[in-house]
């Protein structure tokens, strides 16, 4: 058995449609915004804004940002092979997607690593973000299967001091 450690996490979920729709709506920022962000904006190495439903490439630089979340992250896609597969830099560490078809379905494989193991980002990074995807890949799996969303977009819970800790659909 593999041991847990702080440096990373893996979150393992089956999607019931195809890889194609399910990589378009992580490497797109039309995709993306349908289930995950509030915005989200990609730059080619360029500097060109791409279009909202253009693949990310790698070495894109993206700017997100959430319903109920003032902070906005920014990082690289690093990887981006157009079909199953995005690495990005992501809060000091990196987030990899790997989408697989098993049987009729599609398992989709999100690992946070490179975390670094001081106190805070034990929580923030292990513990809040680890939580978190677990929340937005149930979300993804709802909003392919069932067409709804559980994350909070109408109630403002930005007042809530601890509400990244405390809301499960933040």
């Amino acid at each position: 058995m593999e041991k847990l450690q702080w440096s990373s996490f893996t979150k393992k979920i089956y999607i019931h449609t195809s890889i194609e729709n399910l990589y378009n709506l992580w490497a797109t920022s039309k995709g993306i915004t349908s289930w995950f962000l509030k915005n989200a904006e990609y730059r080619s190495p360029k500097g060109q804004v791409r279009k909202p439903g253009e693949l990310i490439q790698k070495g894109d630089t993206y700017t997100w940002e959430w319903h109920n979340w003032d902070e906005k992250e920014e990082g690289e896609i690093t990887e981006a092979n157009g079909k199953d597969y995005i690495e990005l830099t992501f809060g000091g560490c990196k987030v990899s997607v790997k989408l697989e078809k098993k049987n009729n379905v599609t398992m989709v494989t999100l690992i946070q690593f490179e975390i670094p193991e001081d106190d805070d980002s034990k929580l923030k990074l292990h513990y809040g973000c680890s939580n978190g995807w677990t929340f937005w890949l149930a979300n993804l799996k709802a909003f392919i299967e069932h067409r709804v969303l559980l994350n909070e977009t109408e109630i403002d819970l930005r007042a809530h001091e601890l509400a990244g800790y405390q809301f499960v659909n933040m």
